[in-house]
């Protein structure tokens, strides 16, 4: 089951090549007011996982990208889900305000001090604006992704999709995340996979690192020369990990 980056819908997956080879089915959710899914405004990253829970899928396996990552983490409490796999995820900065760089940390103190703004501030952003800001600023290896033709067009017909309802899910996907998670780390129930590209400097301020040591028994994978499109890059190494 796939929790989707920031601002795009379920339309955008991954493993193409390999899902059948490996006799997966993927499923990848719209959280609400995002893609086709209902509005909820005072949703949790709790009822998200509530909401997973309603599903009664079996013994699924959950991969978070980039800013799904909280997402997928709050459905390791899920009863059945097996294992967890956060890739190039988004870290809980709101513990990490004193590593961030200036611009990022006075945007996360601003989640803290008024959600209520931030959020807005968060609905000012379009598809457009989103792209403008994700794909001209990350590195080289990636860039040779998100801009083939073809994904650049899968890509924004994802973004466009998430926004369709406008743009209160997707700020209300930031404030979540951006805010403390509202579960312990320390008890995460199921095994976790952290993959990070060595050459990714935006998902994580230190690649991961501290978050690995916060989840019991997690194992932080970086992948030399890599940035943060892992999730395409590698999606047979991570697939094949989840079925473990």
């Amino acid at each position: 089951m796939l929790c989707p980056g920031a601002g795009t819908s379920r339309w955008l997956g991954f493993g193409a090549g390999v899902v059948d080879e490996l006799g997966v089915r993927l499923i990848s959710l719209d959280r609400p007011g995002l893609g086709s899914s209902d509005p909820d405004p005072g949703r949790t990253l709790t009822s998200w996982a509530a909401d997973v829970a309603a599903l009664g899928l079996d013994g699924p396996r959950v991969v978070g990208f980039s800013q799904g990552a909280p997402f997928a983490l709050a459905c390791a409490f899920v009863p059945g889900v097996r294992r967890v796999a956060v890739v190039s995820g988004a870290d809980e900065v709101a513990t990490m305000t004193g590593v961030l760089p200036g611009h990022f940390r006075e945007l996360v103190e601003t989640v803290a001090a008024d959600p209520a703004a931030a959020e807005k501030f968060f609905s000012s952003l379009t598809p457009d604006a989103l792209w403008d800001m994700i794909v001209p600023n990350s590195p080289a290896v990636d860039r040779e992704i998100y801009e083939q033709p073809d994904f650049a067009r899968a890509y924004r017909r994802a973004m466009t999709e998430a926004f369709a309802q406008g743009p209160a899910g997707y700020a209300r996907d930031s404030v979540l995340a951006m805010s403390p998670w509202p579960f312990p780390l320390a008890e995460v129930p199921v095994p976790v996979d952290l993959w990070y590209g060595d050459l990714d400097l935006h998902h994580s301020p230190d690649q991961g690192f501290t978050l690995s040591r916060r989840i019991r028994g997690a194992r932080r994978r970086l992948i030399p020369g890599a940035g943060g499109s892992l999730l395409w890059t590698h999606a047979e190494p991570i697939l094949r990990t989840l079925l473990e």
